[in-house]
């Protein structure tokens, strides 16, 4: 018998797998492992373009979140800075080839900076005043428009401005005051009717979202919907029970504010009985959308939060779904559309608001570029962040000199407040609409050309 052939030396043992990383706050590590950093998302970010530098890029605020997770570094002023100077405006994942589901990252994250920093009492204030003493109260909200409007018609507020007061204050409160759009009067205010009929045959039953400070200091973009949503055979349900959608409570870090303003409009909603729930704000939009995944976690409300989100749609949307009865007059302008960012990259709502637009008889429609990068709002990030935000919109505007246009065309009360403001600043000869106001405007020539 032959002697043994020569032993085979056993494989060198594989390393051990990597325990997973500690949680880090809400945020879920397996997203971050999605990014590939291949830098698709760097042309698409609007401070990256500004900065140039990679922790200010998606992927490079991936990387920072993944070592804050793993522990290899502190939660420093430095790490904190590059994540706070993020706008959440989604565009890298409209860039991204790997899905990466950026922003839930940084909301999560945002949410255990606040838990673990230690803010400013200023910073506290303006925070509790903001997000729970105005937001979520549709009276306190009315007081402010009130308070507003007699500073506006008073006189006060031009002779503010002229005065160069407004130098003395600190950035934000300067930055919020130029914000201030005319406030409606105040016959336009009080309780919308909770049921509206179809104009005709009614082909769908919807509820409306009238939003908080949407319905307050825009109102008339709010009365527009509805006259539209009846013109396309819509029956409207508008809520009495429904909230503050808590999208800027999501957005500042506080989930668990959010996560209870969603239960009280998916509540208010299921018992309107409503096929869609129809948004005409860009970020309340994007933020219903996701209801589903901010109660993924609560077995009592995933299931509805879920069911909830599939039936949210833009209003646009349902325009273009159903179609408007109305014949519309023409409108002489030429005009451009801003792509909201929660809108585009939040909700892939792009192609419906142009349709709109080009047919409504006699309106030039001229692409904008660069129409999808950020203008600067992202919900109160012009306050927070006044200098990158005065910078994306000095970007932005330059966008719009370029096309000749009359009108701005966006769906989206943050953008609108911001390009309006920009405008104004510079003495540019265009002004500023919700799409809503345009195409009523365009369905009412209509009816009154007979």
């Amino acid at each position: 018998m032959g002697s043994p052939g020569p032993t085979l030396a056993a494989p060198p043992a594989a390393p051990a797998a990597p325990a997973r990383a500690p949680v880090w706050g809400e945020l879920e590590y397996d997203k971050l492992l999605a990014c590939v950093h291949c830098g698709f998302c760097l042309p698409s970010c609007p401070t990256y373009a500004e900065t140039g530098l990679e922790p200010d890029s998606p992927r490079g605020r991936i990387y920072l979140l993944r070592s804050l997770a793993d522990g290899r570094i502190a939660l420093s002023a430095a790490a904190v800075r590059h994540l706070d100077l993020c706008l959440d405006c989604r565009a890298c994942e409209s860039a991204c080839p790997a899905g990466v589901q950026y922003g839930h990252l940084i909301e999560a994250a945002r949410a255990e900076i606040e838990r673990r920093r230690r803010s400013s009492p200023l910073r506290r204030l303006v925070r509790r005043a903001a997000l729970a003493g105005l937001l979520p109260h549709p009276r306190a909200l009315r007081v402010l428009a009130a308070a507003l409007r007699v500073y506006q018609r008073s006189g006060l507020q031009a002779l503010v401005r002229r005065s160069g007061l407004l130098r003395l204050v600190p950035p934000a409160w300067a930055a919020s005051e130029a914000l201030l759009p005319p406030v409606p009067p105040a016959t336009t205010g009080g309780a919308l009717p909770e049921e509206l009929p179809a104009s005709g045959a009614r082909v769908v039953r919807v509820g409306f979202l009238h939003g908080c400070v949407q319905d307050v200091i825009f109102r008339p973009h709010n009365l527009a919907t509805l006259r539209l949503l009846q013109r396309c055979g819509a029956e409207v349900a508008i809520p009495r029970g429904q909230r503050c959608c808590g999208a800027l409570h999501a957005h500042a870090g506080d989930p668990a504010a959010a996560r209870a303003l969603a239960r009280a409009n998916i509540a208010a909603f299921e018992q309107a009985s409503v096929e869609t729930i129809v948004v005409n704000a860009a970020g309340c939009g994007a933020h219903l959308k996701n209801y589903g995944q901010l109660l993924r976690d609560d077995p009592a409300w995933r299931a509805r939060a879920a069911a909830f989100s599939r039936r949210v749609a833009d209003v646009t949307e349902v325009l273009a779904r159903y179609g408007l009865r109305s014949s519309q007059g023409a409108l002489r302008r030429r005009v451009t559309y801003h792509d909201p960012c929660h809108l585009a990259h939040g909700q892939r709502v792009r192609a419906e608001p142009r349709a709109l637009l080009r047919a409504v008889p006699g309106l030039e429609l001229v692409e904008l570029a660069e129409s999808e990068m950020c203008c600067g709002s992202a919900g109160i990030y012009n306050l927070t962040e006044p200098e990158m935000a005065q910078q994306l919109l000095a970007r932005k505007l330059r966008r719009l000199e370029a096309t000749g246009a009359d009108t701005v065309v966006t769906a989206n009360p943050g953008c609108i407040l911001q390009l309006a403001a920009g405008i104004r600043q510079r003495g540019l000869a265009m002004r500023v609409v919700h799409i809503v106001e345009l195409l009523d405007e365009a369905c009412a020539a209509g009816e009154a050309r007979g």
